[in-house]
């Protein structure tokens, strides 16, 4: 299955399993502040980290599709769990530029790292992929050590980001990897920016946080360039569309403010599976 490509006034389409992805969002909309967004949040199946792979790969692939299908010029996957379960798929699938959150985040940390020794902290999905491991493994110099911390998205789509209960799981999950003497750690998922403060507490002031939202958003940016896509300067006022397929919009709405400081307007609650795929798809 292939879908057209849109042309440079299309939006750029970023999908994540919940509000997580809204740090990238938000940073492309810093560095390209004229481009038109669609923005799809799976709030009814979040979390993605625990399912199996098989699973994510279907649901991001239906609204991967979907977005398609609204004519956007880019797919963003702003979610670390569905990039290491359908980048290979939905590069092959579409005939438009898709952009992950994998790949800048690794090249980032590899720059930063003065020891080479690098945590990563991800869902469960996301470690159990090995996705990381993989392009880490281009740098031989570079020791990863790895923690999936399976509370981490439940209590950012809960809205509690700080406090003692984030601050203890903070301390059961980073402990391990400040002990190898780690001095930089990716933070493996979008929505743990949410969590930098007690991540920051936890592993002290020396350690580099390294998080996908910027250095995807600079990904987007070259990508667009590099084709031709960027939206003309004075094509008019951008069309910023939010959309979740949860019942909680409402939920959805306030997170963004509070969290991100992001004023959205109204959020369009969509139905999951409206696209069949094929076994084979």
């Amino acid at each position: 299955m292939r879908f057209e490509s849109a042309g440079a006034d299309a939006p750029i389409g970023v999908f994540d399993s919940g509000v997580g992805g809204l740090t990238v969002a938000r940073a492309i909309r810093d560095q390209l502040p004229g481009e038109s967004m669609i923005y799809v949040g799976d709030t009814a199946r979040t979390p993605y980290g625990p399912r199996p792979i098989a699973e994510v790969r279907r649901f991001a692939l239906e609204i991967l599709d979907d977005l398609v299908h609204q004519g956007v010029k880019m797919l963003v996957i702003a979610c670390n769990t569905a990039s290491a379960a359908v980048l290979r798929d939905a590069r092959e699938r579409y005939d438009v530029p898709v952009v992950e959150v994998i790949g800048p985040t690794v090249r980032s940390a590899a720059s930063i790292t003065r020891n080479g020794r690098v945590g990563l902290i991800g869902t469960k999905g996301t470690i159990q992929s090995r996705a990381y491991d993989d392009l880490f493994a281009m740098r031989p110099d570079i020791a990863l050590t790895s923690a999936a911390c399976p509370r981490f998205v439940e209590l950012v789509e809960a809205g509690e980001t700080s406090g003692p209960v984030v601050h203890a799981a903070a301390e059961e999950y980073l402990a391990p990897l400040v002990a190898q003497g780690i001095d930089t750690l990716v933070l493996g998922c979008t929505h743990y920016p949410f969590l930098r403060g007690a991540i920051r507490q936890v592993v002290g002031p020396d350690v580099a946080l390294v998080s996908s939202d910027i250095e995807t958003a600079g990904e987007v940016y070259e990508v667009l360039t590099d084709r031709g896509l960027l939206r003309a300067p004075g094509a008019g006022e951008p069309e910023l569309r939010y959309e979740a397929t949860g019942a909680d919009t409402a939920g959805f709405v306030e997170l963004a403010r509070r969290m991100l400081g992001i004023g959205i307007d109204s959020v369009d609650r969509v139905q999951t599976g409206a696209i069949r795929l094929p076994d084979s798809a």
